[in-house]
């Protein structure tokens, strides 16, 4: 068993402190385009994943998204009432909502994410392909993407 030696020397405590700095700095950086970063996520994620086929539903935007499923869904209301996604019954099963970005929201996202790709360049510097795969590595632990 390792042994303590005090937070400074965890990098979960960075990693969690990192973290909570990056949040900080997107949610700064979102503000005039009237996004919170999970709006953004949701929104990001809506798009990305209908642009690999078919549209995807609640669910998978919500798993990309990292969001709770609750959460998840009061927030894509949210940018539903906002008309910047649509969502959709299922052809085959109305159980299932299927998300589609509006060109509103394609527009919108795509200034966002230009806003978190400068963002993460700020906050993390122009080398950070290999702590991007660390963290990636460690994310999919969870059965993550």
């Amino acid at each position: 068993m390792a042994e303590p030696r005090g937070p400074l020397m965890s990098p979960g405590f960075w990693l969690h402190h990192a973290a909570l700095e990056w949040r900080a700095t997107v949610e700064r950086n979102l503000r005039p385009l009237g996004l919170t970063l999970t709006q953004f996520n949701l929104l990001a994620s809506a798009g990305w994943l209908g642009r690999q086929g078919e549209l995807p539903t609640q669910q998978q935007v919500v798993d990309m998204a990292g969001a709770d499923r609750m959460m998840g869904s009061r927030v894509v209301r949210v940018l539903e009432d906002r008309a910047l996604l649509v969502r959709r019954p299922d052809l085959d099963d109305a159980r299932i909502l299927r998300i589609e970005v509006t060109a509103e929201g394609r527009d919108l996202a795509s200034r966002a994410i230009r806003i978190v790709v400068d963002t993460d360049l700020q906050v993390f510097g122009p080398d950070s392909d290999a702590l991007r795969d660390q963290l990636r590595s460690i994310a999919a632990r969870r059965g993550g993407r």
